[in-house]
């Protein structure tokens, strides 16, 4: 009996001696195509930063696309932490599900939106189509490459910053129209998303302009090799705000509400926002933005608001079913 208890006792001081490992929680970050070596490089710095000041392991996964098709995923039930867009139509679609908080827009400074990018022009070495602005896109021999407005908000923020263009310069919404009609008779193909539209134009080698965000000329060097692009600034382009939020459905199941606000949060940092220059994405800190100065050549930017109210009412207008671009684009 004495020797049944010892043994007991020992197994017992055995099983308490033995380390409890606790795996790291994980995050996923819903994101658009174009933000992906961006995050490569912030998910590191992050994890590394809420080590120092928790104590806690955490391990950050991505999954990247077309905006508006993250944004629809994560509504049919991918289980995101936190979305990071390049349209706010696409968090308030998940807003309107209660899959992101109503005042979203709120929860964060900067209406949630850390960083903001342009679009620009991408043409191949040495421009031969010399293409300078917004009307070289309408001449017959110049073939476009743009992303789906209905699938991506970088192709959102292409068309109306065309449109915006024309009103920019005294026209009016009909002058508009017919423009972008014009611009998108001059699109051989629409691309899914940001990535899928680059490799459109340089590994099928389709197209003599890529209109898409400014970041991506900073991927575009890096994947391809310095010297395959020259970077296009038109005379006008549009301001595009990059979202982020919450996914309130999946943190109240996983418990990673405090880690998802972090992450979010820690995009403001000043660590944060040099990386995002690094790549191509505009900072809200003034004096990183200082320090890029060369790479965020000045431009004539107009909001969302100057022309089309906001991007939900654009996104009414414009890009819901039998909206405008439809009717541009179903008749080309």
């Amino acid at each position: 009996m004495k020797n049944t208890l010892k043994r007991s006792l020992s197994l017992a001081a055995i099983v308490l001696a033995a380390p409890v490992f606790v795996s790291a929680q994980t995050l996923l970050n819903a994101s658009y195509d174009v933000s992906r070596e961006f995050y490569k490089e912030y998910n590191p710095a992050f994890v590394a930063h809420y080590k120092k000041n928790t104590g806690k392991d955490v391990k950050v996964d991505q999954s990247h696309g077309g905006s508006s098709a993250q944004a629809r995923a994560v509504n049919d039930g991918l289980d995101a932490d936190v979305v990071t867009m390049n349209t706010t139509t696409d968090v308030e679609f998940l807003a309107k599900s209660g899959i992101v908080a109503k005042d979203w827009a709120q929860r964060f400074p900067n209406n949630a939106a850390p960083t903001t990018s342009t679009m620009l022009f991408l043409v191949r070495n040495g421009n031969p189509k010399g293409i300078k602005d917004w009307p070289d896109l309408l001449k017959p021999d110049v073939k476009v490459i743009v992303v789906n407005p209905k699938t991506g908000g970088n192709g959102r923020m292409a068309y109306l910053a065309a449109w915006g263009y024309v009103r920019s310069t005294g026209g009016t919404d009909a002058q508009a129209a017919e423009f972008v009609s014009k611009l998108f008779k001059n699109v051989p193909v629409l691309a899914k998303g940001g990535r899928d539209a680059t490799a459109i134009f340089l590994q099928r080698n389709i197209g003599d302009v890529l209109i898409t965000f400014e970041s991506e000329v900073v991927s575009v060097d890096r994947e391809f090799g310095a010297g395959k692009v020259d970077a296009i600034h038109p005379s006008v382009s549009i301001i595009a705000e990059n979202p982020v939020a919450v996914v309130e459905r999946t943190v109240a199941k996983k418990g990673t509400a405090e880690l998802s606000k972090a992450y979010l949060t820690y995009l403001y940092s000043e660590e944060a926002q040099t990386i995002a220059a690094k790549h191509g994405i505009r900072p809200r800190n003034e004096k990183v933005l200082a320090q890029y100065a060369t790479t965020f050549k000045p431009l004539k930017l107009f909001a969302v608001s100057d022309y089309f109210g906001s991007l939900s009412e654009a996104q009414k207008v414009h890009f819901n079913d039998g909206g405008q671009f439809d009717k541009i684009y179903g008749v080309k």
